[in-house]
């Protein structure tokens, strides 16, 4: 049985068929057209005719980001494409013919890697999606939690500082203003800007503007900047895991996302400051903290398997 799994970012559509063992025996990439998103639909129409034509597909999932209603049909708010409670799921199946599912990216994603990758086996599983910010997903009892209305595991937008940083969904001091890609490149900034003698690496790598690639280089260089970034992320990080799990006591936290190919950067000292930070340590099993194992392919590949199991 094959269905076809779609993954759209804010500069890529990825798409590709899924096998019922969550095998890509197909795949495809397109540019999104971010600056229209009427064209959103459109695009992934043209590439799921592309991906179905001499072959029998059953369904197609959609991983967006952005909130997804409870009916998975209907994107309410997705900041980087500019929608605003768009039909997907109609738009999409009135132009490809099949049953479509949308589902929220990070939840394609944790489901992908729950079935198929690094939570097999486990039952409660917390995925973080550590990227420009920081998206989640949970599956517990072996089914993705979605919340009342569609929109639960938003857990970058826990606001873990009163009055912190401006986050991008309006409010301040969010998750991921802290543990993200665009919080360790503002730590590397500052810190470079108040101490440059501790950022030489980094600011001869830079030679401009710091960016995330140049810290994680320069980190691996042994520069003191980089590496204080590094561990300012861990530290929160660790200290986010360690507040899910008092609420959820997952059996394991899957990390996924851009940032977690850095992981020999800050793994360890996430897992350290978890420990240290858990309510009841040492009374308390300690949840493996993994990295994901689909890499891109997580998000096309849980889409795809919801879409089968719809």
């Amino acid at each position: 049985m094959l269905t076809i799994g779609v993954d759209i970012g804010g500069t890529k559509v990825g798409a590709g068929v899924v096998d019922d063992d969550g095998t890509i025996v197909a795949q495809l990439l397109r540019p999104t057209p971010a600056d229209r998103p009427d064209l959103v639909a459109e695009t992934v129409a043209d590439v799921v005719r592309e991906l179905a034509e001499g072959r029998e597909i059953e369904a197609v999932g959609v991983g967006a980001a952005g909130f997804v209603d409870e009916t998975r049909s209907v994107v309410r708010f997705a900041p980087n494409l500019a929608w605003r409670e768009e039909p997907l799921q109609k738009k999409i199946s009135g132009l490809v013919g099949l049953p479509v599912v949308v589902e929220n990216d990070a939840n394609a994603m944790a489901w992908g890697e729950t079935r198929f990758g690094a939570g097999r086996g486990q039952s409660h599983v917390v995925c973080i999606t550590i990227g420009t910010g920081i998206g989640g997903g949970l599956v517990f009892d072996g089914r993705l939690f979605r919340g009342h209305w569609g929109m639960g595991a938003e857990l970058g937008h826990m606001q873990v500082v009163p009055g912190g940083r401006l986050c991008g969904c309006g409010q301040h001091g969010c998750w991921e203003q802290y543990a993200s890609g665009n919080a360790l490149v503002l730590e590397a900034r500052e810190i470079a800007a108040a101490h440059p003698e501790r950022a030489e690496i980094l600011l001869g790598l830079a030679g401009g503007t710091i960016e995330g690639e140049e810290v994680t280089e320069a980190a691996r260089r042994g520069d003191e900047a980089a590496l204080q970034a590094f561990a300012t992320l861990a530290d929160w990080l660790g200290q986010g895991l360690a507040d899910l799990a008092a609420i959820l006591d997952p059996g394991c936290f899957i990390l996924g996302g851009g940032v977690s190919r850095a992981s020999d950067l800050f793994l360890d000292r996430v897992r350290e400051t978890f420990e240290q930070r858990l309510t009841g340590r040492g009374h308390r099993p300690l949840a493996d903290i993994r990295l994901a194992e689909l890499g891109a392919s997580a998000g096309v590949v849980g889409a795809a398997d919801l879409a089968r199991h719809r």
